[in-house]
């Protein structure tokens, strides 16, 4: 939502801005699509399906790539192992395809911004587990 607004879009992806300077710099996080849109370069992970069913129906749900989030069915509690080892280990793979997908769409790719929590099964666990991944797929961005 912040980054949307920094570059002067609204929920729906349209440009709203008054900035050349945001035009220029669309391209960073957003890809142009169909209808003079703009669809943000983000994939959106967790083991549990409840947190991308809230962002999917929030305000900037609609402006996300459908399958561009990646969810599990059983959540790892809040526990690191199950996160990296067991339930995050079987989702990686579908994550990293993804962001292969999105990084060979990009005309330069610089690297990656990565958000996740320090704590818990998803963001500490499994994040520790993507990070290394991405960093073995694309070992000069990261």
């Amino acid at each position: 939502q912040t980054i949307s607004g920094e570059h002067g879009l609204d929920g729906d992806g349209q440009y709203n801005g008054t900035s050349d300077l945001q035009l220029e710099r669309m391209n960073v996080y957003f890809n142009h699509a169909s209808g003079d849109k703009y669809v943000p370069r983000a994939v959106l992970v967790d083991l549990e399906p409840g947190t991308m069913d809230a962002v999917r129906s929030g305000p900037f749900g609609k402006l996300f790539r459908p399958d561009n989030f990646v969810f599990g069915q059983s959540g790892a509690g809040n526990n690191w192992a199950k996160g990296h080892y067991t339930e995050g280990a079987e989702l990686v793979d579908q994550v990293i395809d993804v962001v292969r997908r999105e990084a060979e769409a990009c005309d330069c790719l610089q690297g990656f911004q990565i958000t996740h929590s320090l704590g818990g099964g998803t963001g500490a666990g499994m994040g520790t587990l993507l990070i290394s991944k991405i960093r073995e797929e694309f070992p000069d961005r990261m």
